[in-house]
C-alpha cells in the first residue's frame, strides 16, 4: 500500500426615437404620466421558474411565448420541457410545442429543429415524426439538418432500433447526403445497443462515402467499447483514430481511464496519469474521480485520499460524484471526523449528497458519542431543501 501512495505522489507532483405626437404642456399642478414599462423576458423567466402549478405554468408559457424575444431563449424551453416530462406530463409538452407552430418562426429550419430535439428530450418520438413530416405544409424546407435533429431524437427519446431505419430511408426520400454528424449518431445508437460490429461497420461505411470520421465518432466508440469492458476493441479504435491524424482530447483519455481500471489495470491507469500530467490535456475532475471511485470501492481509503489531496493541489474543485465516492469508503474505515468535514465541504458547496450517506455519518457520529457534531450536521442538511425530513438523529429511528 505504501509503495502505491508513493507512487500517486509523483504521478501528482508535477443607440433616439422621433417624437410624433404633440408635447404636452406642464402647468404647475400637472405631472407628467408615467408610462407603463413592459415586463422584461428576464421577469417573465424568473416567475416561470418559480411556478409550481404544471398546468398554470404552461398557460404562462404560451402567454410569454407570444413575444419574439422569449421564443429564443432556448435554454428557457429545455428546462421547461423537461420538468414537464420529468412528471411524465406528456400532454402538457405536447400543448406547449403544438403552441409554437402558429408562429412565423416555424418556417426557420433552426425552430423547427429545436422543437422536434425537444420532443425527443421528453421521449416523445412518435410527436417529433408527426412534427418533421409537417414541415413542408409549415413552409418550413428540410435540409440534413432537420433530418440529422429527427435521428437525434430518436436516440434521445431510446428508440434506437428506429434510428438506422430512418437513416435509410429518409436519407433516399429526401434525397439528403448524410454527414458526419448523421453517421455519429447512428453509431451512438448501435453502441446503446451493444450492437458492436455495426457500429463498426458505420464507421467503415462512413469512410467508404467520403465522410472523414471526426474526435466525436471516435470518442463516441471509444466510450462505448470501453465502457462495456471490450478494452482491447477500444485499443484498435484507438489506434485507428491516430491514424487518421486525429488528436485524442481529455474525453478519449478519460473514456480510456475508464477502461483500464473497469478491467483491473490500475498500474496502466496510473501511467496514463502520469502522461496527462506532462501532456497538453491535463486531467479534469473526471479524471480524479475515477480513481477515487476505484478505490473507494476497493477499501483502499489512503490511496483515495490521497488522489483527493492532489486534485484540491491542482486546483480542482470536487463535485458531487467526488463526495458521493469518498465519503463512503471514508465511513468504512470508522474516520467519521474526515466524514464529517467531506459532509459539511459538499453541502456547503451545494453538491449535495444523497441523505443515506449523510445519515450514515450522522449515526457513525453518534456511535462515537460526538451527538453534538451530529446535530450540527443535522442542522446544516435540514437549511437545504433537498433533505426535507429525510434525516433523523438515531433515537428516533425505529
Amino acid at each position: 500500500m505504501s509503495t502505491s501512495i508513493s507512487r500517486l505522489r509523483r504521478v501528482f507532483a508535477k443607440n433616439t426615437p422621433i417624437i410624433t405626437a404633440t408635447p404636452q404642456i406642464l402647468t404647475k399642478t400637472q405631472t407628467p404620466k408615467q408610462e407603463e414599462k413592459p415586463t422584461s423576458v428576464k421577469s417573465l423567466v424568473n416567475k416561470l421558474s418559480k411556478q409550481k402549478n404544471l398546468t398554470t405554468l404552461v398557460e404562462n408559457f404560451k402567454k410569454c411565448s407570444e413575444i419574439r424575444r422569449f421564443r429564443s431563449r432556448h435554454l428557457v424551453y429545455e428546462k421547461t420541457i423537461g420538468r414537464l416530462a420529468l412528471a411524465k406530463q406528456h400532454s402538457l409538452v405536447e400543448q406547449v410545442l403544438e403552441h409554437q407552430k402558429k408562429f412565423d418562426d416555424i418556417t426557420k429550419e433552426g425552430f423547427a429543429m429545436r422543437l422536434i430535439s425537444l420532443y425527443g428530450k421528453a421521449g416523445m418520438f412518435d410527436h417529433a415524426l408527426k412534427l418533421f413530416d409537417e414541415l413542408p405544409e409549415l413552409k418550413c424546407v428540410r435540409t440534413v439538418k432537420t433530418y440529422n435533429a429527427l435521428l437525434n431524437a430518436s436516440v434521445a427519446s431510446k428508440k434506437f432500433d428506429e434510428t438506422e431505419k430512418l437513416f435509410r430511408e429518409l436519407s433516399l426520400k429526401l434525397s439528403v447526403e448524410p454527414d458526419f454528424c448523421s453517421y455519429n449518431i447512428v453509431i451512438q445508437a448501435f453502441i446503446e445497443m451493444r450492437k458492436w460490429e455495426n457500429a463498426l461497420s458505420m464507421l467503415d461505411e462512413m469512410e467508404r462515402n467520403g465522410v472523414e470520421p471526426n474526435l466525436i465518432t471516435f470518442n463516441t466508440l471509444l466510450n462505448g467499447f470501453y465502457r462495456d469492458g471490450k478494452f482491447e476493441d477500444g485499443e484498435r479504435i484507438w489506434a485507428r483514430m491516430e491514424e487518421s491524424g486525429i488528436v485524442p482530447d481529455i474525453i478519449s483519455y478519460n473514456v480510456k481511464l475508464q477502461g483500464l481500471v473497469n478491467v483491473g489495470k490500475i498500474s496502466e491507469a496510473l501511467e496514463l496519469v502520469e502522461q496527462l500530467r506532462n501532456n497538453v490535456e491535463k486531467p479534469n475532475i473526471f479524471t480524479y474521480n475515477v480513481l477515487i471511485k476505484w478505490y473507494g470501492n476497493n477499501g483502499n481509503l489512503d490511496e483515495a485520499k490521497s488522489v483527493y489531496d492532489n486534485m484540491l493541489k491542482s486546483g480542482i474543485v470536487p463535485d458531487w460524484f467526488t463526495f458521493e465516492a469518498l465519503i463512503p469508503c471514508v465511513c468504512g474505515k470508522g474516520e467519521f471526523g474526515l466524514a464529517l468535514k467531506l459532509c459539511e465541504k459538499s453541502i456547503g458547496s451545494n453538491c449535495h449528497v444523497s441523505a443515506g450517506i449523510v445519515q450514515v455519518v450522522v449515526d457513525g457520529l453518534v456511535k462515537e458519542s460526538k451527538v453534538e457534531e451530529a446535530k450540527g450536521l443535522m442542522e446544516i442538511a435540514q437549511s437545504k431543501n433537498c433533505y426535507g425530513s429525510k434525516l433523523k438523529m438515531p433515537q428516533e429511528i425505529e
